[in-house]
């Protein structure tokens, strides 16, 4: 039953009200703040619940006194409105009982990666790349181009990008996987649908005190940028590549100059993908088969169809089709498909409830 779950944390959220009057406690700046944002999650729920049980008590309280020769009447019809309102409240509070994700204030790394279709695959990633880019902007967010390797024809083999910005995960966090696009391309010369694939990855940005690497366990070899096509190239040994040793993981950057640079940018991503692979494996250890509890930005899942003679965005997870692909591209107006997809989300985590 629902009440079991709440009595425990209106307790915890009176024994944290209880400590939170204690000169030691009042003293200790790490603990009063570690018990303040504690109170302040459980807040919400808790008012939620308080006033859940005061209305089961009012139904009891109208119960009993249905048999009353004046006041039965009253009783029964006020019985209607507090079940109506009971039924609102639980509503409210399995929403509230979703377990927040922890990432969901962060900013992400972006990653977007030319899969099967060769030239055009290359040219979605940028197509694909510059709607996130709308999207941000949109939103208020700055994008920052980390890393991105360009192809022969004016498309990309891959884009890693740094999207800073209020709650960016948890906007994005479901938009990791294999997004697949059928059109004509602009190099098909007999007008032939063709059918590509690019992956994409959300990884939440990282501190140093969320993920702990020990440097005995890094790689770092340094080489020379290559260019593509003319531009400019150092002469430098600036490139840098870092390796993961116990995971395998490999970060190359070179966009910039500063080998310093390089090396500083290559090993946040490799935290931000170290930290993605420690959360599937959480996932694992906790049992669950539903990917969007964590978010992990798995690759392998095809996720979303781009169809463009149809004008239409296929979201296969949530059973989403709409016809307005253009406009979705164009504008960046992504929340078309990403509100609709964050609601069949949140219903999924609440039917487990």
């Amino acid at each position: 039953m629902i009440i079991d779950k709440l009595l425990p944390l209106i307790e915890r959220y009176d024994a944290i009200t209880a400590e939170l009057l204690k000169p030691e406690v009042v003293s200790d700046i790490k603990l009063l703040s570690k018990l303040t944002k504690e109170q302040s999650d459980l807040n919400d729920l808790v008012q939620k619940a308080k006033e859940y049980l005061s209305t089961l008590e009012s139904i009891e309280g109208n119960k009993s006194l249905l048999d009353d020769k004046d006041l039965g009447d009253l009783a029964k019809e006020e019985i209607k409105i507090l079940e109506a309102k009971k039924a609102e409240l639980e509503e409210e509070i399995k929403i509230l009982l979703i377990p927040k994700d922890p990432n969901s204030n962060r900013n992400v790394y972006l990653e977007i990666r030319a899969g099967t279709g060769g030239d055009e695959a290359g040219i979605f990633v940028g197509d694909l790349f510059k709607a996130y880019v709308r999207y941000a902007e949109s939103k208020g967010w700055k994008v920052e181009i980390m890393s991105s390797s360009e192809n022969n024809v004016g498309g990309y083999k891959e884009v890693i990008a740094l999207i800073k910005g209020n709650a960016v995960y948890s906007h994005l966090k479901y938009e990791g996987g294999t997004h697949r696009v059928q059109r004509v391309p602009d190099t098909e010369s007999q007008g032939r649908i063709h059918t590509s694939a690019v992956t994409v990855a959300i990884m939440p940005e990282v501190e140093d005190v969320d993920i702990n690497i020990n440097p005995s366990d890094l790689k770092v070899d340094v080489f020379r940028s290559g260019g593509h096509g003319g531009q400019s190239v150092n002469t430098t040994d600036s490139a840098v590549r870092i390796t993961h040793i116990p995971t395998g993981i490999s970060v190359s950057m070179q966009d910039e100059k500063s080998q310093h640079k390089n090396k500083d940018k290559a090993m946040k991503i490799l935290k931000a993908r170290i930290y993605e692979l420690e959360l599937e494996a959480k996932m694992q250890e906790a049992g669950k088969n539903r990917k969007e509890q964590v978010g992990s930005g798995d690759r392998s899942e095809r996720i979303r169809t781009y169809n463009y003679p149809q004008n239409r965005l296929t979201d296969h997870r949530a059973g989403i089709t709409l016809y307005s692909l253009e406009e979705i591209m164009l504008s960046g107006n992504l929340d078309l498909v990403i509100n609709p997809l964050l609601a069949f989300m949140q219903s999924q985590s609440v039917g487990e409830i």
